[in-house]
């Protein structure tokens, strides 16, 4: 993809940072973020002729319509996310992920978007107890008042409203919801990074519950993969993709017996209470994914574990 100007809410995130390598020698970024999560600054990136920082707020309909002109392609990542940050702000956490998502969504159609928009919701839409749910399964509110559905209800709301602007106003949207991504450059609350950066210290690993829940891996570059082809394949206009590797399943538990044994740590795992009602299992079907846009997942668990600790020791020396 070359001479496309990409503007990307949420753009010195995690996710959005790996995006914006792959597309910055070609095109024109603009990063819109209230840097509240960084990872753009210490990415070398930052200073990139070819890329335009804006801090704002996407609660902000005006500034999103004023930054967004211009642009070709939009990728909606900003939002609340991470259970900790949910139950200690859940009023934010509704606000951020649904006006924020309908801010983007209007400023888009007021700037005549004509390549494409990205919304990311969540795999959390399908509730406590998803084995390999595919784009149609039914999705789940949970019980009102759980703190741990508050995301997944502010980020299904926003999917929802991305289906509307495209069956009304034509608006090119496509939907991704991310299963348990990890990899380089990852911040807040990831179970992985959280377990890598204190093995690689020998510090005790804490678990909430007992550590069976289910959970599916990919690796970031295969999400940027699959994310790119969402972005430059007409066939996925109107759609929603589960994005994730169904093969990289482990329990919790496992996984923190994984990055130990990989990384020969000497952390000791120990347990305490869950934060919230917990999401038992979470594996997708990644059929549509396949047959829609040829995607499928390459990295594995423990060379995912392996290449994430490198980037981790790399920033600590």
């Amino acid at each position: 993809m070359q001479g496309k100007t990409i503007f990307i809410t949420g753009g010195a995130g995690f996710i959005a940072n790996t995006l914006i390598q792959k597309l910055v020698e070609n095109n024109q970024i603009v990063v819109f973020d209230n840097f509240h999560r960084d990872t753009l600054s210490s990415s070398g990136f930052s200073n990139h002729k070819n890329i335009k920082i804006i801090k704002g707020d996407v609660l902000d309909k005006n500034a999103l319509v004023t930054a967004m002109k211009g642009a070709d392609i939009v990728v909606h990542a900003a939002g609340i996310a991470g259970i900790d940050t949910v139950i200690k702000d859940p009023v934010r956490t509704m606000s951020v992920n649904m006006i924020g998502t309908a801010n983007a969504l209007e400023a888009a159609h007021i700037n005549g978007i004509k390549d494409r928009f990205i919304d990311f919701s969540t795999s959390e839409i399908f509730g406590s107890m998803a084995y390999k749910s595919t784009e149609d399964s039914n999705t789940v509110a949970g019980s009102a008042g759980e703190a741990r559905w508050v995301y997944a209800v502010s980020k299904l709301a926003g999917e929802h409203l991305a289906h509307a602007y495209y069956k009304q106003h034509k608006l090119p949207t496509v939907t991704v919801r991310p299963f348990n991504v990890y990899g380089p450059g990852q911040t807040g609350e990831g179970a992985i990074q959280i377990f890598i950066k204190r093995a690689l210290k020998n510090e005790d690993i804490y678990i909430n519950g007992d550590g069976s829940q289910i959970r599916a891996w990919c690796y970031v570059d295969d999400f940027v993969d699959c994310l790119m082809r969402c972005i430059r394949d007409p066939k996925a206009i109107g759609e929603s993709f589960n994005l994730g590797n169904a093969r990289a399943v482990i329990t919790t538990l496992g996984l923190a017996q994984t990055v130990c044994r990989v990384l020969n740590s000497k952390s000791k795992i120990l347990f305490r209470d869950q934060l919230s009602a917990d999401i038992e299992l979470r594996i997708p079907s990644v059929e549509k994914t396949k047959s829609v846009l040829g995607f499928k997942a390459k990295v594995d668990l423990e060379e995912g574990i392996l290449k994430t600790a490198e980037y981790f020791k790399s920033i600590d020396k």
